[in-house]
């Protein structure tokens, strides 16, 4: 056994070492296929299909396309989640100006919402807290509400000088929110139907105690203008071995409740230079600003975490996927946050199948965070107490303004198959190391880096 071990290592080894000295290129299309066979804490498995199209032309572009479409269809078994999902990205279509369109509808029908600012909303939560998310015996998923979103956005790049160009985009938003939208349920050895009680949760709390306003519990529509620059020196945009990616920009709603965040992201990819038969490995790190600074959000657009270039179907919140890894999906609701993201990234081996080159390589990472700006600070530290949550729940408080301050962060690693250096497939796995908003082990399974 060990004998063959050892032969397939140096196999792999020396095809890794051949396939490097081979120069990489494409030309003309290539797409990236794969069944949605994941699995979320959050939402259960997700069952549908999403991909990558990609242009090449001649290949004097590569390994950036001349044009790329995304897509995705998928389905949540837990929480019933329907997503579809349509992009274009190209840096080509129009001379010296890049364009990223894209639309997306997506249904919760059992949306979780766990409460405003992070550790500070539902203070000294038993644990596990699970045992009140989608508790079927008790009848309880106090966490629970609908929502029902349509997204249309265009944003645009041009050229100011080498490396440096100005962005501006548009965004157009439509929400429903509302109870949850539960098909029913069977107990073991019963076959009568139950449902969950709608009027045991937050959400409608929330609503008694004024946090959540009347003329937004329904829902509503935003229409963001985006405006900024970005400074770029990747040498691959997917997965860069060296170079820096920097964006300062504004962000605004111009209709309904309006108002205005500055948002702010420093990327650096630094080439170590070991000389691995795959390829050097790449220190990268993050750091990233987003604030509401004139006005205030609405609950509908809470969770948004606005983007110049869409890498991911959603850009939402800070937890799970898109910030810091580890935590449960929007956990943390805030009008403004600073975080960071720390990773190495090692390729172990490279080959060559059906024509296409490929990749595997791992990712250590470390994230951590910390809220600048609370959302409504003032009516939930007038709630405190107000709510008789013991009557039904085992809280002792629901908020603790003092956790506002508090850093967050977590730990864990990856793995990434990439094709054609572009269509990368991600597995990662996190565990949040603040005791507040631990949830146990998270498993994260998409496409492409976080950043």
């Amino acid at each position: 056994m060990k004998k063959l071990a050892t032969i397939l290592f140096l196999a792999i080894v020396c095809s890794a070492g051949l396939n490097a000295q081979e120069k990489e290129m494409k030309t003309g299309w290539s797409f990236g296929l794969l069944p949605t066979a994941t699995y979320s804490v959050d939402n259960g498995f997700q069952a549908g299909a999403f991909g990558d199209v990609y242009y090449y032309g001649d290949g004097s572009t590569y390994p950036d396309p001349l044009h790329k479409i995304s897509w995705e269809a998928s389905y949540f078994t837990h929480s019933h989640r329907m997503r579809l999902y349509l992009a274009y990205d190209s840096k080509y279509l129009i001379p010296n100006m890049r364009v990223n369109a894209s639309v997306t509808y997506m249904n919760d029908p059992l949306y979780s919402l766990w409460g405003f600012n992070g550790g500070a909303s539902l203070a000294n939560l038993p644990s596990p807290y699970t045992e009140y998310w989608s508790n079927q015996a008790t009848g309880i998923n106090y966490f629970g509400m609908s929502r029902n979103m349509l997204r249309i956005l265009a944003n645009f790049q041009g050229r100011i000088t080498d490396n440096l160009n100005w962005a501006a985009g548009m965004n157009f938003w439509n929400w429903k929110l509302g109870d949850m939208k539960d098909t029913g349920y069977t107990l073991d050895g019963s076959t009568e139907k139950k449902y969950y009680n709608h009027e045991n949760t937050l959400y409608k709390d929330y609503q008694k105690l004024g946090i959540i306003k009347p003329e937004e519990a329904g829902g509503g529509t935003a229409l963001e203008i985006n405006a900024g620059v970005v400074f770029d020196t990747r040498d691959i945009e997917a997965a860069p071995n060296h170079g820096i990616w920097a964006e300062a920009y504004l962000n605004g709603n111009v209709i309904n409740q309006r108002y205005l965040k500055a948002c702010a992201y420093f990327r650096n990819y630094i080439d170590i230079p070991i000389h691995l038969p795959a390829g050097d490995p790449v220190f990268a790190y993050r750091l990233a600003w987003q604030q509401t600074i004139a006005g205030e959000t609405p609950l509908y657009m809470i969770q948004n975490n606005p983007l110049l270039v869409q890498r991911n179907m959603i850009s939402e919140g800070f937890g799970s996927s898109n910030t810091i890894r580890g935590l449960r999906e929007n956990r943390i609701l805030t009008e403004g946050m600073a975080w960071t993201n720390i990773e190495l990234r090692v390729k172990l081996v490279k080959f060559k199948l059906a024509n296409q080159f490929f990749y595997i390589a791992m990712n250590p990472f470390f994230d951590a965070g910390v809220i600048t700006k609370a959302y409504r600070a003032k009516e939930l530290a007038a709630a405190a107490g107000k709510l008789d949550v013991n009557t039904y729940m085992p809280f002792s408080q629901i908020y603790d303004a003092t956790k506002v301050g508090d850093i967050i962060y977590s730990a864990g690693a990856g793995l990434k198959i990439a094709m054609n250096q572009n269509f990368i497939v991600s597995v990662e796995l996190a565990k949040c190391l603040y005791k507040p908003l631990d949830a146990g082990m998270w498993l994260g399974i998409g496409i492409n880096y976080q950043f």
